[in-house]
């Protein structure tokens, strides 16, 4: 048990190390560091090389002008006290004739054999046991009277190994510094830039779907973190409204389904404790009228809910939309006394499934027939590629305000409009779903008949195919 709970201790200690060694912000001070320290190391290891050979260079230059001095001088008749040295350490001089063999030298390599075989106007280094740094030996040709010799000149490189030594150790001390300033400097820079998203993230993290009327701070500016949290306050919007959507949906439908039941259970409860009151064919129809009522009603929010989850299943194909309104204007004919126009319905062909387009037209006719007074009216024609359908009546029309709201579920109005035979609000909502689902729109305006015009607009067939 205590070595449970020790490894669970260390556990413990280990995951929030660990959180705090995958944020963004310790990752990108990581990235910011190692970037500046592979630029500074490469600009520091040129820098060197670059120094080295300049260095060495100009040791060179100096030793290759001492032998042109020098053979200068042999070549003028003088003689070995010439190659006399100031720094013993510093500077090395050979005279050597054609066969290889020293005629001459400065004092500290008299008696050695030649240091570098070199023709003229070539250069090499060399270790000498005279200091601890290699030289430089350049040859240069003087031509004398006993014949050609060769002027071998050695300067030594320490000032190279020094200088570059020295600026070896000051990048040694100064990088680790300025990679601490750069660490540094980056992670406060990315710890402030990031500050609002853990406020962003701590209130988003504390909403939950009975506090989604909360929103997150937006910080000022028009930034990434700023568009960041206007997008997640508009999401909560949305959010809110689709619950505040579903709850009314849900409650309305409730509602509606509750009728329909109690109707039910009212007459079998009357049929059990009367039975001798009670005919089994009047039981019957209102079961079956209620059930039908049930019935279409679940059709209804199943359909919607389909719509709401971009799953509507259509099967378009060419359809005549005039064939279908003059077939429900024959059937409102046929069960309803009112005046039925169809004198401005004209042709027009569209892409889409049928079945859906019978269900609208059969919604716009039975709100239509549902509130005209004595008629209802129907055109249909062509603007612009699209095929517009107008159903009209002459009943008390909707208010201007209300004309939106009509489109929505389970809306009602409070005046001559409101269900008075059966009517649930939802024909106009399914309309408006099942058009938009065919990439087409729905308005309502004022009739010419004196009540409301229910216009469907949809594209063309020539247009679909354009």
């Amino acid at each position: 048990m205590t070595g449970r709970s020790a490894g669970d201790g260390r556990s413990d200690g280990v995951r929030p190390l660990r959180s705090r060694l995958g944020t963004v912000r310790f990752r990108t001070t990581v990235a910011a560091v190692f970037v500046v320290a592979i630029a500074l190391l490469a600009g520091g290891a040129a820098l060197v090389v670059a120094m080295s050979h300049i260095l060495t260079d100009e040791a060179r230059t100096a030793a290759s002008l001492r032998a042109a001095d020098v053979a200068a001088a042999l070549g003028a008749g003088a003689g070995p006290a010439q190659l006399a040295v100031g720094d013993a350490e510093e500077l090395v001089i050979q005279v050597v004739d054609a066969g290889g063999a020293v005629v001459a030298s400065s004092p500290n390599v008299r008696g050695r054999p030649v240091i570098a075989r070199l023709r003229p106007g070539r250069s090499t280094t060399v270790d000498l046991a005279l200091d601890d740094h290699p030289f430089v030996a350049v040859a240069a040709a003087a031509d004398t009277g006993a014949g050609r010799l060769t002027v071998i000149v050695a300067r030594t490189l320490d000032t190279v190994d020094e200088s570059t030594a020295a600026v070896t150790r000051l990048l040694a001390v100064g990088l680790p510094l300025l990679l601490l300033v750069v660490a540094t400097t980056t992670w406060k820079v990315v710890g402030r830039a990031l500050a609002p998203v853990e406020s962003i993230r701590k209130e988003v993290d504390g909403i939950s779907a009975a506090e989604l009327h909360r929103r997150v701070p937006e910080p000022a500016g028009t930034d990434e973190v700023g568009r960041l949290a206007g997008t997640m306050n508009r999401m909560l919007d949305r959010l809110q409204g689709a619950q505040e959507r579903q709850r009314r949906f849900i409650s309305d439908a409730s509602h509606e389904l509750r009728s329909p039941v109690a109707t039910i259970r009212q007459h079998a409860e009357v049929a059990l404790a009367h039975p001798a009151r009670t005919e089994v064919g009047d039981l019957a129809g209102t079961v079956l009228a209620e059930g039908l009522r049930l019935q279409s009603l679940v059709d209804d929010l199943l359909l919607l809910a389909r719509a709401d989850e971009h799953t509507l299943q259509l099967r378009r194909r060419p359809v005549d939309l005039d064939d279908l309104v003059l077939d429900e204007a024959r059937r409102l004919r046929s069960h309803a006394s009112l005046g039925v126009d169809t004198s401005a319905v004209s042709a027009g062909r569209v892409e889409a499934d049928i079945a859906s387009l019978r269900r609208v037209l059969r919604n716009l006719v039975d709100n239509a027939a549902r509130h005209a007074r004595t008629r209802v009216a129907f055109s249909l024609a062509e603007h612009d590629g699209h095929v517009v359908l107008d159903v009209d009546d002459d009943g008390p029309g909707i208010p201007a305000a209300e004309r939106g709201r009509v489109l929505e579920r389970f809306v009602r109005l409070d005046d001559a409009r409101a269900r008075d035979d059966g009517g649930r609000g939802l024909g106009l909502s399914i309309v408006s779903e099942l058009v938009a689902a065919h990439g087409g729109t729905v308005s309502v305006a004022e009739s010419p008949l004196g009540g409301a015009r229910i216009r469907v607009s949809l594209a063309g067939l020539a247009d679909r195919d354009g």
